[in-house]
């Protein structure tokens, strides 16, 4: 009975660390849709795309930041208001945002994992792999095709969605330059990615990479992402800049609101 209690108890607990809490309803910014056919994740994914206002009237290329939890009814309409309003008040410059929608979240915002509890979550889970080789083979062409962009480029996410920037920050460090994570799940696959991170961070490429991170007070969350910092610290390696937001009044479902701005204007601005 013991282990029943315990199973439920955890799978509540990843439902409310990684799934898309309820949150205000953002106002539809005007955008543009696209469909990609995908081979590497097998499905058609569909793609929202902001640019800011000017960007028609203009001719300069721009960066892009890069989402997951992209769909109309998830993020993109919160993130891409925010960096209008950034851009407006001259906090940010401007920047294109690109926002995946999702199907199978769970899936292709997790790593592998060894651990059988995780397994519990999703019919299919150990995606990610597949997910960034989509964003870089398939997505990224298509964008810079069909928008002016600039080499540079960024990712930004949530829980879950964080957990995939910090592991693609950790294991592909080349594929953006700045990454943002908020509340990421890094208690996956018994903290992997805390564990290993200093043998990653040994071997980063020599260009500076970009890394914003934040943590709530949740239980799960909070020490994970504290001990990623120590590791930085450690071992400040001379190609990182980062940032570590420690947010104890915070809780999972309210950080991403409460430390978007902040995080978005460090970022941009290194």
């Amino acid at each position: 009975m013991k282990s029943i209690y315990f199973n439920l108890f955890f799978i509540a607990l990843f439902i409310t660390s990684c799934s898309k809490t309820s949150q205000p309803v953002d106002s539809i910014p005007k955008h543009e849709t696209f469909t990609i056919q995908s081979k590497q994740v097998n499905e058609a994914r569909i793609i929202n795309v902001w640019t800011p206002e000017n960007y028609k009237t203009a001719t300069d290329s721009l960066p892009v930041m890069y989402m997951a939890d992209g769909g109309i009814k998830e993020d993109f309409p919160h993130i891409a208001n925010t960096l209008a309003e950034l851009i407006k008040q001259n906090k940010i410059k401007p920047i294109i945002l690109v926002g995946i929608e999702n199907t199978q979240r769970r899936k292709d915002l997790s790593g592998f994992t060894t651990v059988e509890k995780d397994k519990e979550i999703a019919p299919e889970v150990g995606g990610s792999e597949q997910f960034r080789a989509f964003i870089k083979e398939e997505l990224f062409p298509e964008i810079n095709k069909k928008y002016r962009t600039s080499s540079v480029k960024g990712i930004i996410g949530e829980s879950l969605s964080g957990l995939f920037v910090t592991e693609t920050f950790l294991l592909t460090p080349e594929m953006f330059d700045f990454y943002i994570a908020f509340d990421p799940s890094l208690w996956w696959n018994n903290q992997y990615l805390v564990k290993t991170a200093k043998q990653y961070l040994a071997k980063f490429p020599k260009n500076q990479k970009i890394f914003w991170f934040a943590g709530s007070n949740a239980e799960d969350i909070s020490p994970n992402t504290k001990q990623l910092n120590t590791i930085l610290k450690n071992e400040n390696p001379s190609t990182v800049k980062w940032n570590y937001s420690d947010e104890p009044n915070e809780e999972h479902s309210t950080i991403f609101r409460a430390t978007k701005e902040k995080a978005i204007i460090w970022t941009l601005n290194q």
